[in-house]
């Protein structure tokens, strides 16, 4: 606590800032749980806790989403950033984030000369020719030129804008101690990860800030669709590209926003929702790599119903190993078949308690509600949305790029019936997901993974010396400690001399046997009254042996029943 105190003392005047604009938006209780109302009074600040009369008549989720808008770009970047959360957050509060945009007016061109001279060593107008100096497009960190190569290529100049970075870097800051504080001081906040949140946020805005990295998302996504005809992704100019500018080709299309502009050019609505449904699946069930932002500002059109995609700041990447968990979900999801839903899920899980029962008969209920729906009928995004609510009661927190891929999937579906009311998102599902899993039984992908297997095996043995040395350092050093915990033991001894006796008895029966079968082969020998007395002595080993065995059998018998 006293490291989060002492880490925001320095940001003290926007740290007055954020506090007053919560407070304002009648969110002043929150403000007081996590501490911030203490820490603003012990520097002197005075805050007006009457300024929320207003705001309070609103829901929550509203009052949260007007105060990240007037907190500026950070914090609406930081919305935008928990509407994808759907695994944490009830429909009403992604609704409410998914209405944050940053309305930012554009800086002068002159603001932006500067750090465009820096980043291209000379001035823009050398390398550049038709620069309007106007901005194309605003935004919370970048504005958009657009200007032409000495050839007359169209392009469009998106330049970082002036002090930008600092600022951010500097809520950044603030925000990883307000996280902090938030999962110290509210038990209930817990199970929505702030800490994690704020880091999987500074992590994406980091990623947006630097352009070379947008640079290399669309030279990727550019080598995934060269052979795609109906897919057009900008070229970039890297000889041109640095952290604060990126040039790439500007393509003049119709803009995904404007429905009556795609009728008025004969465009076929259908064949676009189709067309873009595939390509995004494509992206997430094969390529591994997606565009996370898939809404209508962010696609164009082209005659012959060619898709143009823009802005890759955003983007997801899975893994192969979560790829293949994504393909047995969502081939669950198409089928409603629970269990490799619920594999998935505890999967996910890792390592936190789960009610696996509970969550098993949660997901056998929604498979339940869906089973015998025509699959055309069913609407991926409601069974994600669904889906997310189980996530959310069992406390299971997705991953930041499968909650970055559920988001993309549900405004995917939106976007395909924007276009065509009888969009049926499974029926492109389908032929993909069997695409996907019949790759993993290629044979050179079964290779890979099988080399893959062996790379482990053969690290996990050569790793073996080097551990059972530190075993045995530690061991020296008398810091080796084994806890073992046994329940009964009391029982457990017993049951351990029980079993000691019998073995003991049965030894001796087995001496007796052998020694009463030696001694009454011999004839001659000492008599009594007549009797050979090693006879008799053989007989009663006999008996005696023979009761041995009755209570060895008994003994065995009742601890059975025990």
């Amino acid at each position: 606590m006293l490291r989060q105190t002492l880490g925001m003392m320095r940001e003290l005047p926007r740290l007055h800032e954020i506090t007053s604009v919560f407070i304002r938006h009648g969110l002043g209780e929150f403000v007081q749980r996590i501490g911030l109302a203490t820490l603003m009074e012990r520097a002197g600040q005075i805050l007006n806790w009457g300024a929320a009369v207003e705001a309070v008549k609103l829901d929550p989720p509203q009052r949260m989403r007007l105060a990240l808008q007037e907190l500026g770009p950070t914090f609406v970047k930081l919305g935008q950033v928990m509407a994808t959360r759907v695994d944490l957050f009830p429909p009403a509060w992604i609704a409410e984030f998914e209405k944050l945009h940053a309305h930012v007016p554009p800086v002068p061109f002159e603001a932006l000369l500067p750090d465009l001279e820096r980043a291209l060593g000379r001035s823009p107008f050398e390398v550049f020719r038709d620069i309007e100096t106007e901005a194309y497009a605003a935004a919370s960190i970048a504005q958009v030129h657009r200007a032409r190569l000495a050839d007359g290529t169209p392009v469009v100049l998106k330049v970082r804008r002036p002090g930008v970075r600092a600022k951010i870097e500097s809520d950044l800051r603030l925000l990883r101690h307000v996280a902090e504080m938030i999962e110290s001081e509210i038990p209930e906040a817990r199970r929505y990860r702030p800490v994690e949140i704020a880091a999987q946020f500074a992590r994406s805005l980091e990623r947006e800030l630097d352009f070379t990295a947008e640079t290399r998302n669309v030279e990727r996504f550019a080598k995934n669709f060269a052979g795609d005809p109906h897919i057009v992704i900008p070229k970039v100019y890297p000889q041109w590209t640095s952290d604060a500018l990126l040039v790439q080709e500007h393509i003049e299309g119709i803009p995904g926003t404007d429905l009556a502009a795609v009728e008025a050019a004969g465009l076929d609505r259908k064949l676009l929702a189709a067309r873009g449904a595939d390509a995004f699946l494509k992206m997430i069930l094969l390529d591994g790599f997606f565009h996370a932002d898939p809404h209508p500002g962010n696609v164009f059109y082209l005659p012959g119903n060619r898709i143009v995609i823009i802005d890759f700041g955003m983007v997801g990447r899975l893994s192969p190993l979560r790829r293949r968990q994504i393909v047995d979900l969502l081939a669950g999801l198409a089928r409603m078949d629970e269990e490799p839903m619920l594999d998935v899920l505890l999967d996910w899980a890792g390592d936190a308690y789960v009610d696996e029962a509970k969550l098993a008969a949660d997901v056998n209920e929604l498979a339940f509600e869906y089973e015998g729906v025509p699959l055309k009928d069913i609407r991926i995004g409601t069974v994600l949305r669904q889906f997310s609510t189980i996530l959310r009661e069992h406390s299971i927190v997705l991953p930041a790029d499968l909650a970055l891929m559920f988001k993309a999937l549900i405004t995917l579906e939106g976007l395909g019936r924007l276009y065509d009311p009888e969009f049926h998102f499974t029926d492109h599902l389908a032929p993909l997901l069997r695409r996907a899993l019949a790759e993993r039984y290629q044979p050179a992908e079964i290779v890979r993974r099988g080399r893959g297997a062996f790379a482990d095996f053969v690290g996990l043995m050569t790793s073996v010396p080097r551990d059972l040395a530190r075993l045995l350092r530690e061991a020296r050093r008398g810091k080796t400690r084994v806890d073992l915990d046994l329940k009964r033991l009391d029982h457990f001894g017993r049951q351990l001399d029980r079993t000691l006796d019998r073995v003991t008895v049965g030894i001796m029966t087995a001496s007796l046997v052998i020694g009463s079968a030696i001694v009454m082969t011999v004839r001659e020998g000492p008599t009594l009254l007549g009797i050979n007395v090693l006879t008799a002595i053989g007989f009663l080993g006999y008996l005696i042996a023979f009761l041995n065995s009755v209570w060895i059998l008994y003994g065995i018998w009742r601890a059975g029943k025990e």
